[in-house]
C-alpha cells in the first residue's frame, strides 16, 4: 500500500499544467516575434546551431523534474507490515436523501450540501468506529459498505449528488431495510442509522420499517432538512438557477419539512430527532448520544508500518534536472546531418 504523509502538498502540481501553458505562450510569443522581424529561414541560418526542438525538450525535463520533486515533498510510504488491529467502537451508517427537494435553499447554501458537511464533520471525529453511507431518493442504494476507511468515507461522501439516484422520491423505508441489510445479524446495541431527509416520504410508511429495526438493536436518529413553511425546488444547470420545479397544473412545488414523520421514525427505534440549522452543529448533538452507545471489539487488517520512500522521486528529479543542464540549446551537429524531421540546414533544422 502506498500513501503520502503530506498529501496536501499534492496539489501544488496543479501548477505544473500552468507552468507548461506559461512556456508554450513565450514560445509562441518568440516565434510571432521573430515573423514580424522577417522571414524565419534567413533569421534562423544567422543564428549559427539553433534549434527550434530543443528549447522544448529542456522545458519538458524541467517541468517533469518539478512535478517529481512535488511528490518527494509530498513524502511517499509504503506500507511493510500488514496484520489485524483490533478497534472498539460502533457500527454506524448514515442514510442521506438525495432527491431534488434536498436541492431546496432554505439552508444555506442548500439541504444536500450542508448535510454533506455535517457527514463529513462527523467522520472527521470518528475513532475506531464503523462507518457505511446510504443514499436514497425513490430507491435506496449503498454508496458505502461499513469500513473503518475514513479517507474513502470522505471521497464517496464529497462526490454525492441528486443524480445517484435514478428514481425520484423519498423512500425511508428503503433506507432503513437498506441499512439493516448492511449492518447484518451481528446482536448487540452498538448499531446507529442516522437518517438525514426532508421527511417528505412518498412511498411505504417508514415507522413499523423503524420498529423492525429497533428490535435487531438499531437505533435510528433523524436530522430533518428544511422548514415547515415550504420552499420551491430550484433547477439547476451550470451551478446556477435557471428556473423551479412545477407541477402538471404549472404550479410552483414547494418542499416542506415533515417533522412528525421524522419524529414518529425515531421514537419507534429509541433515536433522536434534530432540525437542521445553518450552525450545523446538529451532528454534534447526536454524536454525543452514540458515544453513550455500547461499543464493540472487531477486527481490520491494516498496514501497520510505513517506510519513508521519498528518495526515488527525489532522485528521479535531480536527474532530470542535471540532464536539462547539459542538455545544449544549440543543434547537434551530427545528427543534424540526418535531417531527422525533415530540417536541413538552410531552415535551421530541427535539432
Amino acid at each position: 500500500m502506498i500513501r503520502f504523509a503530506h498529501p496536501e502538498y499534492l496539489y501544488l502540481l496543479l501548477a505544473v499544467p500552468l507552468l507548461a501553458a506559461g512556456v508554450w505562450y513565450a514560445f509562441s510569443r518568440r516565434w510571432s516575434d521573430m515573423r514580424r522581424m522577417g522571414s524565419v529561414g534567413t533569421l534562423l541560418r544567422l543564428v549559427d546551431g539553433y534549434s527550434r526542438l530543443k528549447p522544448w525538450y529542456k522545458a519538458g525535463l524541467f517541468l517533469l523534474a518539478l512535478s517529481f520533486l512535488v511528490v518527494a515533498y509530498a513524502d511517499p510510504q509504503v506500507g511493510t507490515k500488514y496484520e489485524e488491529v483490533t478497534r472498539k467502537g460502533i457500527d454506524l451508517i448514515i442514510a442521506l436523501d438525495v432527491s431534488n427537494s434536498m436541492l431546496a435553499r432554505d439552508v444555506d447554501p442548500n439541504r444536500l450540501e450542508s448535510a454533506k458537511r455535517e457527514v463529513i464533520s462527523l467522520i472527521r471525529q470518528l475513532k475506531g468506529d464503523r462507518i457505511g453511507i446510504v443514499v436514497f431518493a425513490g430507491d435506496a442504494y449503498t454508496q458505502l459498505p461499513l469500513t473503518t476507511d475514513y479517507s474513502a468515507a470522505l471521497m464517496l461522501t464529497d462526490i454525492i449528488n441528486v443524480h445517484l439516484v435514478p428514481r425520484q422520491g423519498t423512500a425511508i423505508a428503503s433506507a432503513i431495510r437498506k441499512a439493516m441489510d448492511s449492518f447484518g445479524t451481528d446482536e448487540g446495541h452498538n448499531k446507529a442509522l442516522i437518517i438525514i431527509t426532508d421527511g417528505e416520504n412518498h412511498e411505504e410508511d417508514p415507522v413499523p420499517v423503524a420498529e423492525e429495526a429497533a428490535k435487531k438493536g438499531i437505533v435510528i436518529h433523524a436530522i430533518g432538512m428544511g422548514t415547515e413553511e415550504g420552499t420551491p425546488i430550484p433547477i439547476m444547470r451550470n451551478g446556477k438557477v435557471v428556473g423551479y420545479r412545477k407541477n402538471a397544473q404549472g404550479e410552483t412545488i414547494l418542499t416542506r419539512l415533515d417533522e412528525k414523520t421524522l419524529r414518529d421514525i425515531v421514537a419507534a427505534a429509541g433515536g433522536k430527532y434534530v432540525r437542521a440549522t445553518n450552525s450545523r452543529n446538529e451532528l454534534r448533538i447526536i454524536f454525543n448520544e452514540i458515544e453513550k452507545m455500547e461499543k464493540k471489539e472487531f477486527g481490520t487488517k491494516q498496514f501497520t508500518d510505513f517506510e519513508n520512500r521519498f528518495q526515488y522521486p527525489l532522485a528521479f528529479a535531480l536527474l532530470l534536472l542535471v540532464g536539462e543542464l547539459l542538455t545544449s540549446e544549440k543543434r547537434n551537429k551530427w545528427l543534424s546531418r540526418f535531417a531527422l524531421f525533415g530540417g536541413d540546414k538552410t531552415d535551421g533544422g530541427t535539432l
